[in-house]
């Protein structure tokens, strides 16, 4: 249930998402995009993903954008708005198209896996301070970004770095880093991401993409060092897992914004505060999982769970998008998350999840686990 704000300002939700979505076109069949013949229509976008996850999971979420006065906008509304995100601050620009992209099958990681974006000049790279709502984008308890808005022109930039800034009645403001080096320009660079990273709250970042974007090696705790300032740093290591450390020295609980509270159990040690491992996990695509993850996170964080249980729901809601084709799956049911997140780690550990895993029941999943 949506809580009301003062007066005409817009509608307080759990978390709004902004940044650019696109029409998503997946093969009928693996190969090079060369030799497929035909494509299946889908939606993709790092921010939207996030608040379409967790309106699945129970929250209320807004997805704030700009989309073209064309049909594919008309999907991305129809679509991102079917699951239960609020879309009604997203502009329609009657010059610029809406983004789309192809993309081959299988996983992003391999040597053959091709990407082709048609997003320059897109109505989305037009966003800017004065042509967003940011009433209605801070009218969140926490406020989504990521890095991939800020590289798609000064003007985006200049989004990020205001609602980045201090300012009164803040959200707590989650940076998910989403370095794309395909997406460098005059302007913007590493260092770019880094300053962001910086004025958030909370951030996830990848141990590989804080090597290849900063040159920071020695693992999480290095990371941890080069980001001092976020309450809350998530360092993802792919198959090994995710580490998390509490908020820093002198920080206290939730924000002014109302966001998520400090975890139980957090000190101003630079270890780690909680770590967990990844689950097995049989894979049919690896697009959509770093947004689930950060989904998963950010809703057990909004409920108050312990940090090393924020970090296992991410975990399910990644092995939810790992084992559907598209960048959206449906998440498994709370109870179902719940008890899971709660197994001891040696029944964690044995896990294994395969396609249509979230569709069935507790007893099932824990059934289904590796010697």
């Amino acid at each position: 249930m949506t809580v009301t704000g003062n007066g005409n300002a817009p509608d307080v939700v759990d978390v709004v998402a902004l940044g650019e979505s696109m029409v998503t076109f997946l093969p009928s069949r693996s190969g090079p995009l060369a030799d497929v013949p035909s494509f299946h229509r889908s939606i993709g976008g790092a921010e939207s993903n996030v608040a379409c996850a967790l309106a699945a999971a129970g929250h209320t979420t807004r997805w704030v954008s700009r989309v073209g006065a064309d049909g594919f906008g008309d999907h991305l509304l129809a679509a991102i708005g079917g699951h239960g995100v609020d879309v009604s601050y997203v502009r329609r620009d009657p010059d610029r198209p809406t983004g789309v992209y192809f993309r081959t099958a299988g996983d992003r990681a391999g040597a053959s896996h091709e990407v082709a974006y048609y997003r320059a000049g897109s109505a989305a790279s037009a966003m800017t301070p004065a042509g967003v709502d940011l009433d209605a984008v801070r009218a969140g308890r926490v406020l989504h970004l990521s890095g991939i808005t800020a590289a798609l022109s000064p003007g985006c930039l200049d989004l990020l770095r205001e609602l980045t800034s201090p300012h009164p009645g803040r959200p707590l403001i989650s940076f998910d880093v989403n370095h794309r080096p395909g997406l460098r320009r005059d302007g913007y660079g590493p260092e770019v991401l880094l300053d962001l990273a910086r004025s958030a709250d909370v951030v996830f970042v990848g141990e590989d993409e804080a090597e290849e974007a900063w040159g920071i090696t020695g693992g999480p705790a290095a990371v941890r060092e080069a980001l001092p300032e976020p309450d809350t740093l998530v360092v993802k290591q792919g198959a090994e897992g995710a580490v998390a450390f509490c908020p820093s020295a002198g920080a206290g609980g939730a924000p002014s914004g109302g966001g998520a509270p400090q975890a139980p159990g957090c000190d101003d040690t630079p270890r780690p505060a909680a770590t967990a491992p990844a689950l097995k996990v049989d894979v049919v695509a690896t697009t959509g999982a770093g947004d689930a993850f950060a989904a998963g996170f950010l809703s057990a964080a909004l409920r108050g769970l312990p940090l090393k249980a924020r970090l296992r729901h991410g975990h399910l809601m990644a092995a939810a998008a790992l084992t559907a084709p598209g960048d959206l799956a449906a998440p498994p049911a709370r109870a179902l998350a719940d008890r899971l997140a709660a197994l001891d780690d040696t029944a964690w550990g044995t896990l294994r999840l395969g396609p249509g895993w979230t569709a069935a029941d507790a007893e099932a999943v824990e059934e289904a686990r590796t010697p």
